[in-house]
């Protein structure tokens, strides 16, 4: 009876306490609806691959191996820019290629050199006559370079049989003793058929795995002489999620002073109810700014982060997510009447904002509705602007697009904020 008694009197006060029943039923619900969407089995679950190709050859086989890639449904081949402003950009070079996955166009550019369609295919070691083709990464994607190289090897087969066919003659011509005129006319044969299929868009269906029958040499152009180079991105990560939740709780300094009587007193005085708020946003936004020095200050110490070659573009950054952060706290201390309210809306939408957002699964790896739900989270933009400034090394100039619209956020939530708290000038 006395257990029955206790079980009945936590359950009553779990029913008034809304932020509690709310964390306990509907948080795992959302939070197990996100990542199902992320990781879960769904045919469009898997983000396609942005892939930049450069055909320097300009040969059959090269034609070939671009068309193959262009039919792999796990990519995204792109030959040139987008168009600006309607008008038609030129097509890739190596060079602009390179400088497009330096900038995070793709993370993988493809160049397909000279002389490749002499000489596509082969079956030997490697020597110093053999084409490479050359693939460009960005270091920060560990998937995409990988799935490339793949593809690559499997492209050749599916795309190429003919071409396959006649370097296997070579070879075996070279090593074997060669062919007797019998057996060179129905290689021949052989050959012609593959070729007329190929070019009737019959291609191979399936293809057995293998490996090196085309050189690849990746060579990273992001990231290469960095030390430890993810700790930026993790730093920047985690810190805006905790940056949330510091800004909420300072925040939540309006709700103690509204109980305690504080606020009226404030109120009665010369303060306005905007120079308050401006007054906390400034403080908040300070002690964010605070707890980001010290993130990047402690990735530097002991993870060897390169933080001081980096303090123009961490300043700027660092300055617009911390203002950024201030608003969205103050918005929803003024949106709760009590802590406890805060408490629990806080919890929750800052932990959907950082897991749809990149804070704690890498954004680029979700699939691409996720990607774009994450622009709509301070989160998303603050992580793009670190990751510009540490790890691509990018001017502060470059920065624009992050720092327009963590200020517009911020001025935009503060708006909203002051539009709330005339209930207090009211009350």
């Amino acid at each position: 009876m006395m257990i029955s008694s206790i079980v009945r009197t936590a359950i009553v006060s779990l029913r008034r306490d809304s932020g509690a029943l709310a964390l306990s039923f509907i948080l795992p619900v959302v939070f197990f609806s996100i990542f199902a969407v992320i990781f879960g089995g769904r045919r469009d679950s898997t983000p396609k691959i942005k892939v930049i190709v450069v055909d320097e050859d300009q040969s059959r086989a090269s034609e070939r191996l671009l068309q193959g890639l262009k039919q792999e449904g796990s990519l995204v081949v792109k030959t040139r820019p987008e168009p600006v402003k309607g008008a038609e950009q030129p097509e890739y070079t190596a060079t602009t290629a390179e400088t497009a996955v330096k900038e995070g166009a793709a993370p993988v550019a493809v160049i397909v050199p000279r002389g490749f369609g002499e000489n596509p295919i082969a079956f030997g070691p490697a020597d110093a006559s053999r084409p490479t083709i050359q693939l460009l990464e960005d270091s920060s994607d560990m998937v995409a370079p990988q799935m490339i190289a793949g593809l690559l090897q499997k492209v050749a087969m599916t795309s190429m049989p003919d071409l396959m066919a006649e370097q296997g003659s070579k070879y075996f011509d070279q090593f074997a003793g060669g062919l007797t005129q019998e057996q060179r006319k129905r290689l021949n044969d052989g050959i012609r058929y593959l070729r007329e299929r190929q070019e009737s868009g019959a291609g191979a269906a399936d293809s057995g795995s293998g490996g090196g029958i085309v050189a690849v040499k990746a060579r990273a152009v992001v990231g290469e002489n960095k030390n430890n180079p993810m700790v930026s991105f993790y730093a920047a990560a985690i810190g805006v999620m905790f940056l949330l939740f510091t800004a909420s709780g300072a925040a939540g300094a309006l709700l103690d002073e509204a109980e305690s009587g504080t606020l009226d007193r404030v109120l009665s005085s010369r303060v306005t109810m905007t120079s308050l708020m401006l007054g906390k946003l400034t403080y908040n936004s300070l002690l964010a700014f605070s707890q980001l020095v010290v993130m990047f200050l402690w990735g530097w110490a002991v993870f060897k982060l390169d933080f001081w070659s980096h303090i123009p573009g961490f300043i700027v950054m660092g300055v617009c997510t911390a203002v950024a952060v201030a608003a969205f706290g103050l918005l929803l201390a003024s949106i709760c009447h009590t802590r406890a309210q805060l408490g629990a809306l806080s919890t929750l939408i800052i932990l959907v904002m950082s897991s749809i957002g990149g804070s704690m699964f890498p954004r680029f790896l979700m699939p691409e509705s996720m990607q774009k739900a994450g622009l709509f989270t301070i989160n998303a933009w603050a992580i793009d602007g670190f990751t510009k400034v540490f790890w691509r090394d990018e001017p502060i100039s470059h920065l624009w697009p992050q720092v327009l619209v963590l200020l517009c956020i911020a001025i935009s939530l503060f708006a909203i904020a002051r539009q709330v708290a005339r209930r207090w000038e009211y009350a």
